[in-house]
């Protein structure tokens, strides 16, 4: 340690010791652990959206926006604009789709898991408190699940394909149908 000061001193044209010396170290020293830092962060950032656009969700992670149509029990249709939201990490994926028109809303999350093409998970309608399980096959952007709950069933159906996305739902209620596109 005292030869590498020695050193940068002759090189560096300061006396040993100095306190020029060791606070332009210091600064150099921040500088390098900073940019080291920031290498770190972009690399470990494009790495775990790399990992997740190769799992079996690759393509859906991200936000969405669209519109769509609903079909009540009464056979009346709604037109509703809908927003989603994709975490995906590997197998796993949470969702977020927020629809509404000016007289229905439906918020509906989800967790699920992709074991080697079988998808399962949970999920929640939280503006009608109800709440179930997903499961179905699915991979390479088209996935098709059922979602069960007591007194409550649905057929999903979603197609990723690039910067497009549709969603259709079949259930046994007062909710009878949607059918969404999404873009990014």
């Amino acid at each position: 340690m005292a030869l590498q000061r020695a050193y940068r001193a002759a090189v560096g044209g300061k006396h040993r010791g100095s306190k020029a010396g060791n606070l332009v170290d210091a600064l150099v020293m921040v500088r390098r652990l900073s940019m080291a830092a920031a290498v770190f962060f972009v690399a470990a950032s494009f790495s775990s959206t790399a990992h997740a656009q190769a799992g079996p969700f690759a393509g859906m992670a991200g936000s969405w926006a669209g519109s769509g149509t609903v079909t009540l029990d009464d056979g009346s249709r709604e037109r509703i604009r809908c927003r989603a939201t994709y975490a995906v990490s590997g197998p796993n994926m949470n969702m977020t789709l927020t629809c509404a028109s000016d007289a229905y809303k439906f918020n509906l999350q989800a967790s699920v898991v992709d074991e080697g093409g079988a998808v399962t998970g949970n999920w929640t309608e939280s503006s009608r408190n109800v709440a179930g399980t997903l499961q179905g096959r699915g991979g390479g952007g088209r996935f098709e699940v059922l979602a069960s709950a007591a007194g409550f069933n649905a057929n999903i159906a979603l197609r990723t394909a690039g910067g497009k996305q549709s969603i259709a739902m079949r259930a046994d209620s007062q909710f009878r149908a949607a059918d969404i596109t999404l873009s990014r």
